[in-house]
């Protein structure tokens, strides 16, 4: 059974964004943070080069983003994040669905 509630650490390098995954055993080229995903980190960041961030599929207190499943893409998911400031779209790679299983319907950050 899948956490419902799990805490990432991410870490940029140099302009890229990669997920700190100790059980992954692909290529770390598979970790980078894109299409979307990079800015969102860039946004919760502020400007530091890590940033832990707590995923849930159900709400959380004070979550910052939404992000709402749009459609399967090349493996991962596209997502449209919401929140009160910012509304753009997201994909997340195939390791999200070795993270869950499956591609989660809806996420919440914080």
């Amino acid at each position: 059974m899948v956490e419902s509630i799990r805490k990432f650490k991410f870490e940029r390098e140099g302009n890229q964004w990669f997920v700190i995954l100790p059980e992954w055993t692909g290529a770390k080229s598979e970790l980078e943070m894109v299409m979307g995903a990079d800015t969102m980190l860039d946004i919760l960041a502020q400007g530091e080069n890590e940033v832990y961030i707590t995923i849930s599929e159900e709400p959380i207190t004070d979550s910052k983003f939404m992000l709402t499943y749009l459609e399967g893409l090349e493996g991962g998911g596209l997502y449209k994040l919401t929140s009160e400031l910012y509304t753009f779209e997201v994909w997340l790679c195939h390791v999200v669905k070795f993270i869950y299983g499956y591609i989660p319907t809806t996420l919440y950050i914080r």
